[in-house]
């Protein structure tokens, strides 16, 4: 069973922490989390990008100049693809990029991404963590106590002086333990949450 260390807020230890085996154990394989990550950015994609073929753009009926006797090349429209203002060949096409991955791969997905952070001991977990106010310079100092580079804070719930003091600061992302995801897990080097947010996430995955 994984065990951690709890840390006060001002990064000294106070005590161990016992992680679900089920949870924070699982032998990871990368290529599932391969397979929901792609999933993931599959589906923040609108798929609406579009540009018009030769019959949709306006004009181009009459044939520029005679077949012959001009000199130049023989043209049938303006509306050609090799024209300047022609229509374009094999451009994109509005298209839907959803894929299907059943519900129980992605939460062993997400197991896995847990585990690797905990095997990596970048999963630190605070006893208490909590702002008294809304300032970015508090957050910066909390999180240079412990020395982190590029961030994922995981909260139980809303607390509007955490998520107000960190959003100006582009290596930090917060996130509520139900939008938990596979992505963030692995694009953040340290993960760092409370006491109550791992009890969330274990109740949540059991």
């Amino acid at each position: 069973m994984p065990i951690v260390d709890v840390f006060n807020m001002n990064s000294e230890i106070t005590g161990k922490l016992e992680l679900s085996d089920a949870i924070f154990g699982v032998p990871v394989k990368t290529h599932v989390l391969h397979e929901v990550v792609v999933y993931q950015l599959a589906k923040r994609r609108a798929g609406t990008a579009k540009t018009k073929g030769r019959s949709e753009i306006r004009g181009g009926g009459k044939k520029p100049w005679r077949q012959k006797g001009t000199g130049r090349a023989r043209a049938g429209t303006s509306r050609s693809p090799i024209w300047r203002g022609g229509g374009t060949i094999h451009g994109p096409q509005p298209r839907d990029y959803e894929m299907r991955i059943p519900k129980k791969v992605r939460r062993l997905a997400l197991k896995m991404a847990l585990s690797q952070k905990v095997a990596d001991e970048s999963f630190k977990v605070l006893d208490l963590f909590k702002l008294d106010r809304i300032k970015t310079k508090d957050f910066v100092e909390l999180l240079g106590r412990f020395e982190l580079g590029k961030t994922l804070v995981v909260l139980p719930e809303h607390d509007e002086m955490i998520e107000k003091s960190a959003r100006n600061i582009p290596s930090v992302k917060v996130l509520r333990s139900e939008g938990l995801n596979v992505y963030d897990l692995l694009n953040y080097n340290v993960v760092i949450l409370s006491r109550d947010c791992v009890s969330r996430i274990e109740e949540a995955l059991a």
